[in-house]
């Protein structure tokens, strides 16, 4: 078990409660004497109610409405709409659209997404082929067709016309509307050897679905006429059609029908068919794709690059948590919270290059829970990567209250060029010290031989000091020194106005093991002087042997 680093941080909060003076209860007014009439919400008249019908109504008629109720409207499933309704945001829909078609990517590390094209190739089909006074995709052939492709076989009577009847349907011959018959040999989730039927009696070219075989008999309603061989024989009357209790105006016994006329049979392939089709992936790997959760752990990551050569880029996954979301249960006497955490790196072609799982704990003793409910939680993770495009998952659970987070954030790792001068990213820290020298280099948040801590959410209290941590790569050498040549300068400045707060210079060769191949700055800022709001804090680096120039910079708040 790897225990989360906790950093306290007590945000206070001030609350102004205003309250609008309005009209009282009482029977007289305090300074007039004279009654007071009470307030009565008055109901909204029908022009009002339009109004606001009509305001919703353009809300929801969005690209995103129309992808849900029309683009996936049958292949997406309760689940995923349901979670889908609940996102706040377009960019959260945006990566809900992305997630939802890589879950159905058969080939994921692979550019193409092959189902998403054959869905939409359907689509264009559907509506070219099967439209009929409505879309082609809102038919009953357009949803099988879209949902199952096309089908091993059809048996076509589009004109309708005479029709002899197969012998489970009673024989004999009659007339027909326009019918369509489908077979598919195996639809997962509905069986094998699926027969469905389309009808069209309105003759207006929209064939519907069908449980009834009999639907399609134009002269079902004609007496004496479309008798089958058994009413032809006087076996049967032509009556017995409307007495039957199976949903059917067959002319075959019950008792003699095959089991795929039997009526739960024809309940049963009816109502499957009316599935979404099955997500293949559902282990915890596949909540990274989905991006389905229901209640919401909230968590900040951010990622941080340290070259450490040419061709590798040390990147540090920091997850952040505040404790007062997570869930303690008590356990050998002690309140612990227990987060499991599953990350991976692929590339954009979605080629997994790395994969982390951990389980971490929270402990707070029994007395001081409260107090930990101010703190926050810290994991990290080192990852080495080549110089490139990534795309970063992360999924959290809290095992405890059963919540979820997930996240997902393209990752540019930095390629240092050996010819000019170059920074790792700025980490703005709560905690810089040494380690001893046995933990240099490894475990949680070392960078070399110090341990940098960072504040994911860059927010600080005014009795904290702020870490500043950053490497310089490749400076020039001075030919007398043999030391890099040049300066750092810091400048504080309050966000919304030029005013510097804070500024300081100093000369890179005096820094500690300064030298040409690798720079290291560790800073801590005392924010005692600084009052509360946001602020930019900018470095200026200058290569006096190259005679180049970086300016980085991070913002911070204070509170």
């Amino acid at each position: 078990m790897k225990v989360l680093a906790v950093s306290i941080s007590c945000i206070s909060l001030s609350v102004a409660l205003v309250f609008a003076a309005g009209p009282q209860t009482s029977s007289s007014d305090q300074k007039t004497g004279q009654p007071q009439r009470e307030t009565v919400a008055k109901p909204l008249t029908e022009r009002q109610k339009k109004r606001n019908e009509d305001k919703l109504r353009k809300e929801l008629e969005t690209p995103y409405r129309k992808w849900l109720n029309e683009d996936v409207a049958y292949i997406i499933t309760p689940e995923e709409r349901d979670a889908f309704k609940r996102l706040q945001t377009d960019e959260e829909r945006e990566q809900f659209i992305e997630q939802f078609w890589l879950r159905r990517d058969p080939t994921p590390d692979s550019i193409e997404n092959e189902f998403k094209e054959e869905h939409y190739r359907r689509i264009a089909y559907a509506n070219e082929h099967y439209a009929s006074g409505i879309p082609g995709w809102k038919t009953d052939r357009g949803r099988i067709y879209i949902m199952y492709g096309p089908p091993d076989e059809i048996d076509d009577h589009s004109s309708g016309g005479t029709y002899q009847r197969p012998i489970e349907e009673g024989g004999g011959e009659t007339s027909t509307y326009p019918f369509q018959q489908w077979r598919y040999r195996y639809i997962e989730g509905v069986g094998t050897d699926v027969i469905i039927e389309f009808v069209d009696p309105t003759m207006s070219g929209e064939f519907r679905m069908t449980m009834d075989p009999s639907e399609k008999d134009a002269l079902l309603y004609v007496p004496g006429a479309g008798l089958t061989m058994m009413e032809q024989m006087g076996l049967a009357s032509k009556d017995d059609r409307f007495n039957r209790t199976d949903g059917t105006h067959l002319g075959v016994p019950q008792d003699q029908l095959t089991s795929r006329y039997n009526q739960f049979n024809r309940l049963e392939q009816y109502a499957n068919l009316q599935k979404p089709p099955a997500v293949k992936f559902k282990d915890l790997e596949a909540v990274v794709n989905s991006r389905i959760s229901y209640n919401v752990l909230p968590m900040k990551v951010r990622a941080d690059f340290f070259p450490i050569t040419d061709a590798s880029v040390m990147t540090n996954v920091t997850l952040q948590f505040d404790d007062k979301d997570l869930q303690f249960s008590e356990k050998d006497g002690v309140p612990k919270a227990t987060i499991d955490i599953f990350g991976r790196i692929t590339t954009m072609t979605r080629r997994t290059v790395s994969t982390f799982e951990d389980p971490v704990v929270v402990e707070a003793p029994k007395e001081f829970l409260q107090e930990y409910a101010k703190k926050k939680s810290i994991y990290q993770k080192s990852v080495p990567l080549a110089p490139g495009m990534y795309r970063l998952n992360v999924v959290a659970k809290d095992l405890v209250a059963n919540t979820m987070a997930t996240y997902e954030v393209a990752l540019t790792v930095p390629r240092i060029d050996p010819d000019k001068l170059s920074s790792s990213t700025i980490v703005l820290a709560d905690q810089i010290e040494p380690v001893p020298m046995k933990s240099i280099g490894a475990g949680q948040f070392v960078i070399g031989s110090s341990k940098v801590r960072p504040r994911v959410d860059d927010i600080f209290k005014r009795d904290e000091k702020m870490g500043i941590y950053m490497k310089l790569y490749n400076l020039g050498e001075d030919e007398t020194t043999k030391k890099p040549s040049g300066q750092v300068e810091y400048e504080v400045v309050k966000n919304g106005s030029n005013e510097k707060i804070f500024e300081y210079a100093e000369d890179i060769a005096q820094l500690p093991n300064a030298s040409t191949s690798q720079v290291t700055i560790q800073k801590l800022l005392p924010l005692g002087t600084l009052a509360p709001g946001q602020y930019t804090i900018r470095l200026k680096v200058t290569d006096k042997v190259r005679n180049q120039v970086l300016t980085p910079s991070a913002q911070f708040t204070v509170i």
